[in-house]
């Protein structure tokens, strides 16, 4: 039995995940993947194999270093079957827009400052696919549940177990048989924390011939999920004292869910006053909805809430902002205000305006609460820049930096081993 399996991402650096498996006349990519390091960007604009070979995509969960490329793929040529859970399938048809619109909105805002500027930037100023390339690519895309098998052809079946990473995602076993001999390969994608908030902890395997673990944490340990509290009580009742807004960039799938859940259990146990909460994201307004509707996939203690007619999302003072309008209103807002908005990484949306209103302000804090990719806004500021780039202009990090490691959707070491 010949099976023949390459790395086309995600190996040597963090995003970019996809591997191309080639077995029994089929090529099957797992996972489609965005760079999101600055000097990988234009490994984004090039496949190493023409899309139109691919007989399918089994696609482990919707962050866009899992995701990111489908829709350029489909663009390219790609015409075959996207395999997922059916919550991945409505999170990603909102990841992918949003990602498209993205992409439309800096290969603009590109064009204008390198023309403005007279000169050319290292990428083509244009996007690496629009939001109606995005929305042209769901009706490939086709619900599995956990646990049940399906063939994919010749021989060839897959069948998708709970991770644990993020709502929907999958740990995905590929099983090929010829003449009567089996092999299986189980691809981790993304693993979550055991004993973790809102989700189920990941599945636990007896038997495979061929494991791909991710290893993003696999060097270390987090710090206690207890501590976690602890660490955004402090955070906001220094940041009240001082008179200034706590700005979160976080990412809108699972983090920005986890922090609202740990903010209501702050404001339940009566840890911090009540404060103004704006979650200023429409993508992460519309994700928490889809966690609202798809409570099936939470642990039986988040099960348990929802069963008593409550939310693990909702408190007095949060206040969701999904217009222009709405966001703009917050900077005139006085007094102490948290505000949870994208991206995560701080390298688009609107966090870049709440950033500029706030990072020069002493009695600020700007918290991170995910990881942050070589080459982003977010690391620069995070890695203590004195001064960062915003628009065009270079604004003095004058705000205290807080990072709370513990919120970490991916395991450890221990938690690998």
């Amino acid at each position: 039995m010949k099976i023949k399996l390459k790395f086309l991402g995600g190996a040597g650096n963090v995003t970019g995940s996809s591997y191309l498996l080639e077995a029994s006349g089929k090529r099957l990519l797992v996972d489609c993947g965005l760079y999101q390091e600055w000097q990988l960007k234009g490994r984004n604009w090039q496949f190493p194999v023409p899309p139109d070979s691919i007989d399918a995509v089994l696609l482990s969960h919707a962050h866009l270093d899992h995701s990111g490329r489908i829709p350029k793929l489909v663009k390219e040529g790609f015409n075959g079957t996207i395999y997922c859970t059916d919550v991945t399938v409505k999170l990603a048809e909102i990841m992918l827009e949003d990602a498209g619109h993205i992409q439309e909105e800096d290969a603009f805002t590109k064009q204008r400052r390198h023309e403005k500027e007279g000169r050319k930037g290292p990428h083509p100023e244009i996007p690496l696919y629009t939001a109606e390339d995005a929305i042209k690519c769901i009706p490939l895309f086709e619900p599995v549940k956990y646990g049940e098998s399906f063939e994919i052809g010749n021989g060839i079946k897959a069948t998708f177990y709970d991770a644990g990473h993020v709502l929907g995602s999958a740990m995905i076993k590929i099983s090929i048989g010829q003449n009567g001999d089996e092999r299986s390969i189980i691809f981790s994608g993304d693993i979550g924390r055991w004993n973790a908030p809102i989700l189920r902890d990941p599945t636990i395997f007896d038997k495979a011939d061929y494991i791909l673990v991710e290893s993003t944490y696999g060097n270390r340990l987090h710090e206690n999920m207890n501590d976690i509290k602890d660490e955004l009580d402090e955070v906001i009742l220094s940041t009240i004292k001082a008179g200034g807004n706590i700005v979160v960039p976080a990412f809108a799938l699972e983090r920005a869910q986890e922090l609202l859940f740990y903010l209501r259990e702050l404001r339940n146990e009566k840890r911090i006053p009540m404060l103004v909460v704006f979650m200023d994201s429409p993508m992460a307004i519309n994700i928490t909805e889809v966690f609202e509707d798809n409570s099936n996939y939470f642990d039986k203690e988040t099960m348990a809430l929802v069963r008593k007619g409550l939310s693990p999302f909702e408190f007095l003072g949060l206040k969701m902002s999904r217009t222009n309008e709405e966001s703009k209103a917050i900077n005139s807002i006085k007094g102490t205000v948290m505000i949870i908005a994208g991206s995560g990484m701080c390298t688009g949306g609107r966090i870049k305006h709440h950033l500029v209103t706030n990072i020069s302000r002493t009695e600020s804090t700007i918290l991170f609460v995910g990881y942050q990719a070589s080459g982003t806004l977010g690391r620069q500021i995070l890695d203590g820049a004195e001064s960062v780039r915003i628009f065009g202009q270079y604004l003095p990090v004058r705000a205290r930096i807080a990072h709370i490691d513990g919120f970490s959707a991916h395991a450890d070491k221990d938690d690998l081993l």
